[in-house]
């Protein structure tokens, strides 16, 4: 185990130990992962040793939550200026996993880990939010659609660390939804949609789907359907002509999403969940009832 002292040198000693070392701060994956077998280090680097880097700011000239790379999940479920400021978000964290992974694990490890199957990765897509990375070569910014690759795959490069993830704020006639499934620890689905209304019609839709593939995704497509409709007209019943627009939108969001066969279901069953709770989450984030609709089980 080493401890470093400043992020250069965490930095210094994965470039000096390459695919031997692992950065290690809550290690609530990690460490399960090792137990199993599954991956083998020679070299873990603790970044808890590293001052500031639990550090959770809102910086309120630019709107944004500013979130260290040892930010435990629930000190972002915790904190009143998280609650205030960007509610969606404590409130999705006060849901992951149990509060005792919560305790420990952090939000970035989190997301560096790529578990498909985990909800910040999805609900952080709805604010366009970016990560700060820093090599032996420098730092570099890279939006989070881009970070997660695939399944336990991020972009990040060997010898890189995830030393920030950056939150804008919603503008505040955007109002936001978070909602998850599943009968296991680990969620079947994540949906997230945020929308801002203009005279009762849809101004602008943020819609991002996760733990159905292979990576969570936003659905511009989906998105741009919803531009411009009434929101009494998306909330009725499907017409005798056709399915209903949030029920296409659906169609597109559970394409995007990819859906894979795995155990926590099959892939046309987790399509069948995109659809249904869209329309779920699109209600709640409006205020407003969904028309009746199939169970999702």
């Amino acid at each position: 185990m080493h401890e470093p002292e400043t992020v250069a040198d965490a930095v210094s000693l994965l470039e000096q130990h390459g695919a031997e070392a692992a950065l290690y701060a809550g290690g609530t994956e990690l460490l399960l992962a090792m137990k199993e077998g599954l991956l083998r280090y020679g070299h873990l680097v603790n970044l808890k040793t590293v001052p500031g880097l639990d550090r959770l700011e809102y910086h309120q000239s630019a709107h944004e939550l500013h979130i260290g790379p040892a930010v435990t999940h629930r000190a972002l479920e915790l904190s009143p200026e998280v609650a205030a400021q960007f509610p969606l978000i404590a409130k999705a964290e006060a849901s992951v996993a149990n509060v005792r992974v919560r305790n420990v694990g952090t939000l970035c490890g989190n997301l560096c880990f790529a578990e498909p199957h985990s909800d910040p990765a999805a609900f952080l897509l709805l604010y366009d939010a970016r990560a700060e990375a820093q090599g032996s070569s420098g730092s570099r910014t890279i939006p989070l659609d881009q970070l997660v690759l695939g399944p336990y795959e991020t972009c990040l490069e060997e010898g890189e660390m995830l030393t920030s993830v950056s939150v804008p704020q919603f503008g505040p006639e955007m109002k936001a939804a978070y909602q998850k499934f599943g009968y296991h620890q680990r969620p079947t689905l994540g949906l997230g949609v945020a929308v801002r209304l203009e005279n009762g019609s849809v101004a602008e839709a943020r819609i991002a789907v996760g733990s159905v593939g292979p990576k969570p995704v936003r659905v511009p497509e989906a998105e741009e359907l919803l531009g411009g409709k009434d929101v009494g007209d998306l909330l009725g019943t499907a017409s005798q002509t056709g399915p209903s627009v949030l029920d296409v939108a659906g169609r597109m969001a559970a394409e995007a999403a990819q859906p894979m066969d795995d155990l926590h279901g099959a892939a046309d069953y987790k399509e069948h969940l995109v659809r249904v709770f869209l329309e779920r989450v699109f209600a709640e984030a409006v205020g407003a009832a969904p028309a009746a609709q199939p169970s999702a089980a």
